[in-house]
């Protein structure tokens, strides 16, 4: 009793180290987590874009080739 009373103090800080060490370690778990989902979130709206822009570069695709086609009617 008498080694605890005399070192209460250092043994409280190594609690509270190993408490700390504990919270950083899960913080870095849930950000790592975190990260590979915003990974996930990018790749998918990617994806997302990429379908669109095929989808504008057909329509384009298609205006283009009505343009031409009325002005070969225009030109008759």
């Amino acid at each position: 009793m008498e080694l605890v009373r005399d070192f209460w103090a250092i043994i409280a800080a190594v609690i509270g180290m190993i408490v700390w060490f504990i919270r950083l370690e899960s913080r870095g778990i849930a950000n790592a987590e975190d990260i590979k989902r915003l990974w996930i979130q990018r790749k998918e709206d990617k994806e997302a874009e990429k379908d669109g822009r095929d989808r504008i570069e057909r329509r384009l695709d298609e205006m283009g080739n009505d343009i031409k086609t009325v002005l070969r009617g225009m030109a008759k």
